[in-house]
C-alpha cells in the first residue's frame, strides 16, 4: 500500500482525482443474538479519513435468531454458510464479499464483543495514512484477568514463534481484531481450516508487508470460546498451522535442521566404532553401526524433502504471483478497469502503426524508383 487509499493517480499527469474510501466491517458470527447488539452499536458510522462505513454479517451457521437481530440494526450486508464452517473459511469468504463490494479497507471484529469496537478509528489510521497494510490489536493478554498463567505464558509462546517465522515483532499474534487494506487482502491466501490469525501473519511477513500493533483493552468476556473446545487442543491446531507456514515460506528452517540433526548424531556410533576398531575392540558394536546408518538415511531423506519442499515454494510462489493479478482485475474499481481497458486500445493500433509505417515507406521508395 503506497500512500493513502483515500487519493488515486490517474494515468492522465493533469490531475490527481479522490475517489471514496469504503470501509468494511465484517463480524463473524455463531449464535450470537445476546451479544451482537453490544456489537453493532458500539461500531463506529463516521471515521475520519473514510467515506463510508458498511457493516458485513459473516453467519457461519447460527440457529439462533443472529440474522434478525443484525437486520433490526440496519445490517444490509450478509454471507450465510448453511451449516459451520469454521472462522478462517468466514473470514476469507466475509473478505471475497466486502472486496467484491468495493471495499478499501477491512476490519475484522468478533460477535462476542471481546473487542472494543470504539477503537476500529485508530485501527485504521495508519492503513489511511498510508502507513501500514496490516493494523492488529494488542489484547495485552499478561492483563486480562480471565486468562490462566498457563494461558498467559501460551499466548506469549506462540506469539514468539510466529514472530520467528515471519519475521515480526508483534505482541499478540493470536488477536483477531485486524484491519486489512485492500492491497495486502489480494496478496494474502487463507488455505487453514481452523483459525486465520497466525497464518496470514506469518503470509504477510513473508511478503514484506507493513504490520503494525495498536495496544487496546479488551471488554469483558462474555462466553466461553467456540473456537476450541480446551486449551490444548488450541495449542495442537495453532501448532499445525504453525508449522505447515513454516514448511510454505522456510522449510530450510525445519527440515535442514531435523536433517542436520539427524546427520550429526548419525556420525556418532560411526566414530565410535572407527575409535573401537582402531584400539582393536571393534566386536559387538553392530548395533551402533546399524542404528547410525538409520540416522543417516533419515538425514537424507530430510535433505532430499528440503529440495523437494523448496523446488514446490518457487512454483508457489509463482502462483501466487498470477492469483494476485486475477484478484487485482477481479476486484479492480470500474473507473480503473475502463482506464486499462482504453489505454490497451490505444497502445495496440499506435504499435502496429509503428510497424506498418516502414514498410508502407519502402514500398513507396520501390515505386518511385521504378
Amino acid at each position: 500500500m503506497t500512500g493513502s487509499p483515500a487519493v488515486r493517480s490517474r494515468d492522465s499527469p493533469s490531475r490527481t482525482q479522490r475517489i471514496d474510501v469504503k470501509l468494511f466491517v465484517q463480524v463473524p458470527c455463531l449464535n450470537e443474538e445476546e451479544t451482537l447488539p453490544a456489537v453493532l452499536s458500539t461500531i463506529p458510522r463516521e471515521i475520519p479519513g473514510i467515506d463510508s462505513v458498511e457493516i458485513l454479517i459473516v453467519d457461519d451457521g447460527s440457529t439462533d435468531r443472529t440474522v434478525e437481530v443484525a437486520k433490526a440494526h440496519g445490517v444490509k450486508h450478509f454471507v450465510r454458510h448453511a451449516r459451520n464452517m469454521g472462522l478462517a473459511r468466514s473470514f476469507r469468504d466475509g473478505v471475497d464479499y466486502a472486496l467484491a463490494q468495493g471495499a478499501d479497507i477491512v476490519v475484522n471484529t468478533d460477535g462476542d464483543n471481546q473487542y472494543p469496537q470504539e477503537r476500529i478509528s485508530d485501527l485504521v489510521q495508519p492503513l489511511v495514512r498510508g502507513e501500514a497494510d496490516i493494523v492488529i490489536a494488542d489484547r495485552q493478554t499478561a492483563k486480562i484477568s480471565h486468562f490462566s498463567p498457563f494461558k498467559k505464558l501460551m499466548q506469549r509462546v506462540g506469539s514468539d514463534v510466529v514472530n520467528r517465522a515471519a519475521g515480526t515483532a508483534l505482541p499478540d499474534a493470536a488477536s483477531g481484531f485486524r484491519a486489512y487494506s485492500k492491497q495486502a487482502l489480494v496478496r494474502l491466501n487463507v488455505v487453514t481450516q481452523f483459525s486465520y490469525c497466525m497464518e496470514t501473519i506469518i503470509q504477510a511477513g513473508n511478503k514484506r508487508l507493513r504490520i503494525e500493533s495498536l495496544p487496546i483493552t479488551t471488554n469483558p468476556k462474555t462466553r466461553e470460546s467456540r473456537l476450541f473446545k480446551n486449551i490444548w487442543q488450541h495449542m495442537f491446531k495453532s501448532g499445525s498451522a504453525i508449522v505447515r507456514s513454516y514448511l510454505m515460506f522456510k522449510p530450510h528452517v525445519m527440515l535442514g535442521t531435523l536433517g542436520t540433526i539427524m546427520l550429526i548424531a548419525g556420525l556418532v556410533p560411526f566414530v565410535r566404532f572407527l575409535v573401537l576398531w582402531l584400539m582393536g575392540d571393534s566386536g559387538g558394536h553392530v548395533q551402533s553401526l546399524i542404528f547410525g546408518t538409520a540416522l543417516l538415511v533419515g538425514a537424507l531423506l530430510s535433505y532430499a524433502l528440503l529440495i523437494i519442499a523448496d523446488l514446490l515454494r518457487t512454483n508457489r510462489v509463482l502462483l501466487e504471483e498470477s492469483l494476485e493479478r486475477v484478484k487485482a482485475l477481479q476486484y479492480a474499481d470500474p473507473h480503473a478497469r475502463r482506464e486499462t481497458m482504453e489505454a490497451a486500445s490505444t497502445v495496440v493500433p499506435d504499435r502496429i502503426h509503428e510497424r506498418v509505417a516502414p514498410a508502407e515507406r519502402a514500398v513507396a521508395h520501390s515505386v518511385s524508383a521504378d
